[in-house]
């Protein structure tokens, strides 16, 4: 149930009728006609999710569009190496697998399919799905966005060695202008996330680069879906208060003005609440400004009603011109780790990890040691522990090198020798390996002008899309540096009236609070909501830098900024650098920040007994 002083994710009206499919997504209706709502789902957050997803959500009730977003840093990095090892793979297999089960049930239905898993060979998975659907028997117009793949003009605007992928992330006009020539099915490499819900939205409703608050709205939408049962009550702060076992996919009805409603469908699990859609927006987002390719939203316009169960309604979304730069990501191979973990138990458990790193150091010859090598003991053990794992704290050594030799047999034979000499009670969790190759992020900018970006249509033509005109100067972010002409900056959001002085009570900031936490490149967001608006006061005031710092030491030296959207009630963090050189380096106990804002949340403050 909700605390008191909150205000409950609870629905306030019952759900409006589902819309009818309309026929086609190939132009909007006539002038002065309106256009029916669209309805698109989503089936996929990131590669590995559900794999009967597709299913679900063709099954479950009316659909336009499905989308699938199989992309991230990390997926980038993966499809990399699967493209080194054949020049025909670099795409998101799994996709194939599920539309051999689900094609015939889409094309029956009329429901058009937009997916990235083209990864780095879109191409390659459009000639794939043309293969599987005439051995199916089924007649498919595919079409494909490609361009964004700039691994071999790298050396323009990058050190290119070691580099495995170089993508720009493409907007939603390629997406577009393939289903306005028909395509049921869109395979694109790397665009924008948002951009498979923004794409099917313009083309429905005709939008062009002018549309701003319009697209801007369908962004918002599309930053929703992306993640898909995230925004259902999947990794949802307060997941107590609703049946989580088994979270349905969401969906959202788009409307002609970029307005929205965020919803499942019916009888399926989770739940979609001011609550849920809330931690969403938050998701790996930053300041009130998102930018995007086609895009600018804002995301201190944006408001949420619960409109009804399971209905969240999004509107008053504000777009601005989008940048004139496109992000382009970079993978490469950053060197070689290795790792060991020694197993600790019962007494002395600080004494006995000194004496390991002594004899490790010892054991290991100075010519042959890494480049990098740290050590994190965590203490996972209890006094007087009924079990033994109960009783056992983890020593991590962790190493890192530009050379393979350097973090393979000398550092595992270093360790395995400490077996019959070292602490009492020497295990480690696994036999130490041969060390593997781990990857590095960096994000950087390139002129949109130099970017080809193209439609490439069922018939097999192809179309430029060109970049939008109504561009401007880009704010400075810890990704990109400040142009020559900055976009203004906005002004800083006026706190609300604090709270009059009130008796409080140690407890955790979660009794309170939400959050929801994630990574960009080697920086991590988290984002903290509340409930309600006297809990707003609070939050406001006492969740500042310092407080931030104090509670999550290993923040302390990083630069930090917040942000304020009182809109959303939340307040939202950039720490830079606390993940390195991003997820697929590995730099941290949690490499991508997932756990970061539960970590937040069990922290202790002095809390207004009224709030709780």
């Amino acid at each position: 149930m909700p605390r008191p002083g909150s205000v409950p994710d609870t629905p306030l009206t019952s759900p409006a009728p589902l819309a009818a499919a309309p026929a086609s997504l190939a132009a909007a209706g006539p002038a002065g006609t309106p256009v029916a709502p669209l309805r698109i789902g989503n089936a996929s957050g990131f590669y590995g999710d559900r794999f009967s997803a597709v299913r679900e959500m063709l099954t479950g009730g009316p659909l336009d569009v499905l989308t699938g977003d199989y992309l991230a840093e990390l997926t980038m990095l993966i499809l990399a190496r699967d493209r080194l090892k054949d020049s025909r793979l670099g795409y998101a297999k799994v996709f194939l697998r599920q539309l051999e089960e689900c094609l015939g049930l889409a094309v029956e239905r009329g429901v058009r399919i937009v997916v990235n898993a083209g990864g780095l060979n879109p191409g390659q998975l459009a000639e794939r799905i043309a293969e599987l659907a005439d051995r199916l028997g089924i007649g498919l117009r595919v079409g494909q966005v490609t361009g964004d793949d700039l691994l071999g003009r790298a050396a323009e605007f990058t050190e290119p060695t070691g580099l495995l992928a170089a993508n720009a992330y493409l907007g939603a006009f390629g997406i577009a202008e393939c289903l306005r020539a028909g395509a049921e099915l869109v395979v694109t490499g790397r665009v924008t996330d948002a951009a498979l819900v923004a794409g099917p939205a313009a083309a429905h409703f005709g939008w062009g680069p002018g549309d701003l608050d319009r697209l801007a709205g369908a962004v918002v939408a599309g930053h929703v879906l992306e993640c898909g049962a995230q925004a259902t009550g999947g990794n949802y702060a307060f997941f107590t208060e609703h049946d989580v076992s088994r979270p349905g996919f969401p969906l959202a009805e788009l409307h002609a003005d970029g307005s929205s409603v965020i919803t499942k469908h019916p009888g399926t699990g989770g739940a979609v609440t001011l609550g849920t859609v809330t931690a969403q927006l938050l998701y790996e987002t930053a300041g009130p400004r998102y930018l995007g390719p086609d895009v600018t939203a804002r995301l201190d316009s944006v408001r949420l009603d619960q409109v009804g169960p399971d209905r969240v309604r999004i509107s008053g979304v504000r777009g601005e011109a989008p940048p004139s730069t496109l992000k382009v990501g970079l993978n490469r191979i950053g060197g070689w780790r290795n790792e060991v973990v020694f197993v600790l138990t019962g007494l002395d458990i600080e004494a006995k990890a000194a004496l390991v790193r002594t004899q490790f150091e010892q054991a290991l010859p100075t010519e042959r040691r890494p480049a990098e090598v740290r050590w994190t003991l965590a203490r996972t053990d209890h006094p007087d522990a009924p079990t033994e794992q109960r009783a056992s704290a983890l020593l991590q050594l962790t190493v890192r090198d530009p050379e393979a030799a350097k973090v393979g047999r000398a550092v595992s034979s270093a360790a395995v020798e400490l077996g019959l000499a070292g602490y009492p009670g020497f295990h480690l969790t696994a036999p130490p390996g041969p060390g593997a190759p781990y990857g590095v992020f960096e994000a950087v900018h390139l002129d949109a002008e130099l970017v080809e970006h193209w439609a490439v249509l069922p018939d097999g033509t192809r179309r430029a899309i060109p970049p939008t005109a109504h561009t401007a100067p880009a704010p400075a972010t810890p990704e990109l540096p400040a142009p020559e002409l900055p976009a203004p900056e906005l002004p800083e959001p006026e706190l609300p009236a604090p709270l009059p002085p009130a008796p409080t009570r140690r407890v955790p900031l979660g009794l309170l609070a939400g959050a929801r936490s994630g990574d960009k490149g080697g920086d991590a967001n988290l984002g903290v909501w509340v409930r309600g608006e006297d809990a707003w006061r609070w939050l406001a005031h006492t969740l500042t830098v310092d407080r931030l710092r104090e509670l999550l030491p290993e923040t302390a030296d990083l630069p930090v900024t917040r942000h304020l959207l009182p809109n959303l009630r939340a307040v939202n963090f950039v720490i830079e650098g606390l993940l390195g050189e991003g997820v697929g380096a590995q730099a941290r106990f949690d490499p991508q920040a997932k756990a970061l804002g539960e970590w937040l949340r069990s922290r202790t403050l002095d809390i207004p007994e009224a709030l709780l």
